[in-house]
């Protein structure tokens, strides 16, 4: 049985282009996870369970069916144990195939599967820190900080030091508001 997995991501909220790209494979059973947890698959945990010998499972991304290079070598544990096979469009990887790769594309496989981990871990951080209304980025300073920073600097009667402790304005940023 060839099984289509997909997992929604950031870039791919309806899963609409993960079923595109595996819907072309002919016989494909799509199995859907609702969320892009990485607890909780019940979907892929049930796929895993079930698998039987011959059986093949097609993801678009890697990542669509891993959230680490821990969990990847795990899921290919069980999958090579019950004697299925993983294909990923988007790498080119069959492990079904008796023919090697070689390390270099190996290694470059697991870097950008560890990239996209990074970059959707990133993307769903920010997301979820943006709807609690949190703005990404180092906090900004109050003005009047700054400008009472500004004003002590120039009065020559205080020390960097004093500056600092009485605005909680480093030196550096008093220094490059000055030049502004």
């Amino acid at each position: 049985m060839y099984f289509g997995y997909v997992r929604p991501t950031h870039d791919d909220q309806n899963v609409s282009t993960q079923i595109q790209r595996l819907s072309t494979i002919n016989d494909i059973q799509i199995v859907e996870e609702k969320h892009d947890s990485a607890k909780n698959r019940m979907a892929l945990d049930h796929m895993i369970e079930n698998l039987q010998n011959g059986d093949r499972i097609y993801v678009f991304k890697l990542y669509n069916l891993a959230d680490s290079s821990r969990h990847l070598i795990e899921l290919l544990g069980e999958v090579e144990q019950k004697g299925a096979s993983l294909i990923s469009l988007h790498e080119n990887i069959d492990t079904s195939k008796d023919e090697g790769y070689s390390f270099i594309e190996i290694v470059r496989h697991l870097v950008q599967f560890q990239s996209d981990v990074i970059s959707e871990k990133t993307k769903s951080g920010l997301n979820e820190a943006q709807k609690k209304g949190n703005i990404a980025g180092r906090p900004r300073k109050p003005d009047e900080n700054v400008q009472k920073a500004i004003v002590m600097y120039n009065s020559k009667n205080y020390s960097l030091a004093e500056i600092k402790e009485a605005t909680g304005i480093s030196k550096s940023t008093l220094y490059r508001n000055l030049e502004n």
